[in-house]
């Protein structure tokens, strides 16, 4: 596959991290493979989580196929760009196509990345996962890596306006590669991908060098002032209705 457009995005993007000082910690670099596929499992905190996501995979000078809403690829500024670095659209309303994409990318010994909440958690602790995630790697015959990225949601996420302040800390943590089979059930090994996310998650934001009490981007159970997971799915709640109605 030919990657045009990717490298001059790394460099801009790299450009950027430069610029803004950010300082970013990469830990378990190690376990992304450097050849053969595998599926990168992310947690979903903010708008930027694709591009520090494959900055997580770059120490293996791998590239990330990362599934993403299709309206991106339709966008008049993103669309070219998500084409030209062969991400995978995803269609809610036609998932099967956007599923056996992302099943070919993995047997061509790609890296795909993927959120199995779908969506951005108010609340920054994890949602629910779909199932989509492991029975695709059970499917392909690939590894799923687990990976934990925090502050992102500190620079743009949902109900909050962007803040690119300089020399914000970023954690970047990936975990021991999970093997997952055909006849593995998909509702036990996604609750357990889930649970060691979790754990990585609890222990990211724990090590994270800035704690401050009552931070509307700190998780309510560490003594922030983000919303409760309950909080969080009625916010989810209204959007989706005011979605509808929007189309009505």
């Amino acid at each position: 596959m030919r990657d045009l457009v990717y490298p001059p995005v790394i460099a801009f993007a790299k450009t950027a991290f430069t610029v803004l000082d950010l300082r970013i910690r990469r830990t378990g670099t190690e376990h992304v493979p450097r050849t053969g596929g595998a599926l990168i499992a992310l947690n979903h905190i903010s708008y930027v989580d694709f591009v520090l996501g494959g900055y997580g995979a770059l120490p293996s000078k791998r590239l990330v196929r990362f599934m993403a809403k299709e309206v991106l690829f339709r966008n008049r500024y993103s669309g070219p760009l998500m084409r030209g670095m062969h991400h995978i659209p995803v269609d809610r309303e036609a998932g099967a196509a956007s599923y056996q994409q992302a099943i070919r990318h993995l047997e061509a010994g790609e890296l795909v990345g993927v959120f199995p909440e779908a969506t951005i958690s108010r609340s920054f602790q994890l949602k629910e996962f779909k199932t989509g995630t492991v029975r695709m790697a059970a499917e392909a015959g690939v590894p799923v890596l687990p990976m934990i990225l925090w502050g992102t949601q500190r620079m743009f996420t949902k109900d909050h306006p962007r803040d690119f302040t300089r020399h914000r800390p970023i954690a970047i943590s990936i975990g021991a590669p999970i093997t997952v089979t055909r006849e593995d059930d998909p509702g036990e090994a996604t609750a357990r991908l889930r649970e060691t996310m979790a754990g990585m998650l609890d222990e990211t934001i724990r090590s994270y060098p800035e704690q401050p009490a009552g931070a509307w981007w700190l998780p309510a159970a560490y003594g922030g002032g983000a919303p409760t997971p309950e909080e969080a799915e009625r916010l989810d709640r209204e959007e989706l209705a005011r979605r509808a109605e929007r189309r009505r």
